[in-house]
């Protein structure tokens, strides 16, 4: 990965600034700033990155002779307020083309040829938000005199720990420590690995689903012979496919989500034996519990993030057919007592047919998934000479995982089994705190 270091930093600091009070004890500091879209050409197009910065106005007030300035950084992925009580303000980075920094939406590609936005997605990958982190950081800590003080401390959670092992290895003098909650990225350069134990973890879900549920097996098969044979429309012009029905188990990986997609499934089939279709109000909650409309960078990156000069070639979909329990078209043919496997976080090439906002996005999608230009994303060899300290809690494709935990260097772990895809939602506080314990390297 080429470094930033010989870039300017003139012109990417803060560009607007505004704060607040929030609870009257913490302050709240919104900052945007701009970035090259391409660091190649650091003085071509620019986007802009937001930041929140919170600062915990109580913990300033128990540290006489220190100011907001003197609190040190912790960017965050995770909940603040464990963070805030330990002595940190934090920074809560939109990632380039999310939330308030510059969107990728339809509209902002209105007029661009596939080949065009091809080439613009090709820049939200974890190596150029990790070039975003590094202008923040030296816009705001680089006239620290200590050289400590110049670091900070970052959190990442899911694709945040792609990112933080992206950070160890190009730009590690800038981190003071790293925490990760289900966040041990794969140390791969194509995603079929991770997708081959994926379909394996997901599968597992759905075994426990139908133990809890097991009339919804006659109901899933009657939703989607409903789905088969006829053309869903949804509220917002999209198509509800088998497919896509069956992507609901996406939320099988949060807690609660099988009673969750139970629900849904138990209304539909209501709907279908009382009107004989589908409800609007069943078809607004599916389509609010599937978020790539709104979200339309997450479906076309989602295999891109774990190549390193390969093409994906739709992963997903190619190691689907290994696994004929997800797939209707082999399920409809079996007896009526076989359970049809709903899917977890996997992208799909019809999903940009189903969905109406990736309908556009069909072409770039395509070409960014048969790219083999990929660029690196981990340095093995620094990983291994890691000094930064590193604390995971690991509850999420434990073998993957503690492959690379062997080899980034100077990691230690929290490992659970009771936890799943969104386990800091459901524990912060214990988890953050066992972290941070963990992070004082104390042996009995």
């Amino acid at each position: 990965m080429e470094s930033t270091d010989h870039i300017s930093y003139q012109g990417m600091s803060s560009d607007t600034s505004e704060s607040y009070i929030l609870k009257g004890s913490i302050k709240v500091i919104e900052r945007f700033f701009s970035v090259p879209l391409d660091y190649a050409t650091p003085n071509g197009e620019k986007i802009r990155v937001f930041v929140r910065n919170l600062v915990p106005l109580d913990e300033v007030k128990e540290s006489p002779g220190h100011g907001e300035a003197d609190l040190p950084y912790y960017v965050s992925g995770g909940p603040g307020f464990e963070i805030h009580k330990k002595g940190y303000q934090t920074l809560w980075l939109d990632q380039r083309g999310t939330g308030l920094s510059t969107p990728i939406s339809i509209s902002s590609f209105a007029g661009k040829t596939d080949e065009e936005i091809a080439r613009y997605l090709k820049h939200f990958r974890a190596d150029n938000i990790v070039r975003d982190c590094e202008v923040v950081r030296k816009a705001l800590l680089s006239g620290k005199e200590d050289g400590e003080a110049r670091k900070w401390t970052i959190m990442g959670q899911s694709f945040g720990g792609f990112c933080a092992t992206t950070y160890l290895s190009f730009y590690s003098e800038g981190l003071k420590e790293v925490f990760l909650t289900g966040g041990l990225p794969p140390l791969i350069d194509h995603p079929d690995p991770a997708y081959r134990r994926l379909f394996n973890r997901v599968a597992k879900r759905n075994v426990v689903y139908y133990e809890k549920y097991p009339r919804d097996v006659q109901r899933v098969r009657k939703i989607l012979s409903h789905l088969d044979g006829n053309h869903v429309e949804l509220p917002n012009g999209g198509q509800l496919t088998p497919s896509r029905w069956l992507q609901l188990g996406f939320d099988f990986g949060m807690h609660g989500g099988i009673d969750r997609v139970h629900q849904l499934v138990l209304r539909a089939a209501t709907d279908l034996e009382t009107s004989g279709s589908l409800s609007y109000g069943l078809l607004d909650a599916v389509q609010g519990k599937q978020a790539f409309d709104t979200n339309p960078i997450y479906a076309i990156l989602h295999e891109p993030i774990y190549c390193q000069g390969r093409a994906a070639n739709w992963s997903a979909s190619r190691i689907l057919k290994e696994f004929p329990q997800f797939r209707w078209e082999e399920a409809k043919k079996q007896a009526e007592d076989t359970p049809v496997y709903f899917t977890g976080e996997m992208i799909f090439p019809d999903m940009f047919d189903d969905y109406i906002n990736l309908r556009p996005l069909r072409g770039a999608a395509e070409l960014l998934a048969s790219d083999s230009n990929w660029g690196d994303l981990y340095d093995i060899s620094q990983l291994a000479r890691n000094k930064v300290k590193v604390n995971a809690a690991t509850y999420v494709d434990f073998d993957l995982a503690q492959e690379t935990a062997a080899a980034i260097a100077n990691t230690e772990q929290y490992i659970t089994n009771q936890n799943v895809h969104n386990g800091i939602r459901k524990d912060a506080q214990g988890i953050m705190n066992t972290l941070f314990d963990i992070s004082k390297r104390l042996r009995d």
